[in-house]
């Protein structure tokens, strides 16, 4: 995961484009391995409360691997944006975004999660995709 691209792009689109697939596919992987030890080994119930009338929905191994590719391709479209429109600022800027974004996606765990280690599970479940997607994607950018 060492493809880095030049302002002009001379690293080659495909190699770029392999390395930040699998930046997104090891986060997405992170995720559910620690779902299941923690859901499957530890016996932890991942239960949120959802919706206007706080229903109460367990997460499950799908919901897991959905949010966590829908996170990094949503970080790697932004780095894409960044190195677009500010290319000499991409390799600087990005990651203190992210690391930002990161941060304030911890609210959720913290207000949906119905029990203390739900709420744990939730938080290591953000916090493992996001510091797998962030160096994974961070190594692949544009240097000025």
């Amino acid at each position: 995961m060492t493809a880095s691209p030049s302002r002009n792009g001379g690293a080659g689109a495909p190699g770029l484009r392999r390395a930040r697939s699998l930046a997104v596919v090891a986060g997405a992987a992170a995720a559910l391995v620690v779902w299941l030890v923690t859901a499957k080994l530890a016996g932890i119930h991942l239960d949120v409360r959802t919706g206007p009338d706080q229903h109460r929905q367990s997460v499950g191994a799908a919901p897991v691997l959905l949010a966590s590719l829908v996170a990094g391709l949503a970080a790697w479209g932004s780095l894409a944006a960044l190195e677009r429109w500010a290319p000499t600022k991409a390799h600087r800027t990005w990651p203190f975004l992210a690391l930002v974004v990161l941060a304030l996606s911890l609210a959720g765990p913290l207000t949906l999660g119905v029990t203390t280690g739900a709420k744990v599970v939730l938080l290591c479940l953000h916090l493992v995709t996001g510091l797998v997607l962030v160096p994974a994607l961070w190594r692949t950018s544009a240097r000025p």
